[in-house]
């Protein structure tokens, strides 16, 4: 189904540890506005769209989110890198090595863990829809707050990236949004 190119989408160098940084960024992995929940919204939502047209763009974005995952993963290991026990616990980050230590876990930034209450699917692909330009405006809004919290140049780089493909993602879904709300039968007022 997929051509797996062992490369991210945008390179990610980052040099100076930060788990201040690896902490916030974690609710872009299994936050409420996070990639994982994106992903699987738009991966499920894809089977109820009324056309091929519809099922391939989810498919397409779906597909691009799992791979901003991967840049959010590479991010979070890249800043935590050679973290001592006591940068973890100063870091806020010790509940979350206990559990799990180095590994990654799907939570936000507050360490609550990924649900799929998350994310809706109506079946109906104009709600859906409307839905999916609001996860992205709120990724978008997420990845400018992100911004806010860093001045280092390796980190803002992939967030401007990923922050921009929000931007694009919400278009793409609001010209579908727009076609089919001038080309689908609508529902009739009674």
């Amino acid at each position: 189904m997929w051509a797996y190119e062992k490369r991210l989408q945008y390179p990610v160098s980052i040099q100076k540890k930060d788990l201040r940084v690896a902490r916030y960024l974690i609710t872009q992995y299994g936050g409420s506005n996070g990639e994982m929940a994106a992903a699987l919204r738009y991966l499920n939502q894809r089977y109820t769209m009324p056309d091929n047209r519809g099922k391939a763009l989810l498919t397409d974005i779906g597909t691009e989110e799992l791979a901003h995952i991967e840049i959010i993963c590479t991010m979070i290991y890249q800043l935590m890198k050679g973290a001592t026990i006591d940068e973890i616990k100063a870091a806020g980050l010790d509940t979350h090595y206990a559990e799990h230590d180095s590994a990654l876990y799907p939570t936000d930034s507050n360490g609550v863990p990924f649900t799929v209450t998350y994310f809706a699917t109506t079946g109906d692909p104009l709600a859906d829809l409307s839905e999916d330009m609001a996860a992205e405006q709120k990724a978008r809004a997420v990845y400018e707050n992100l911004l806010d919290l860093t001045d280092d140049q390796d980190v803002i780089g992939p967030l401007l990236w990923l922050r921009q493909r929000e931007v694009v993602h919400f278009n793409r879904f609001k010209e579908l949004y727009e076609y089919y709300r001038d080309n689908l039968p609508q529902p009739r007022d009674e």
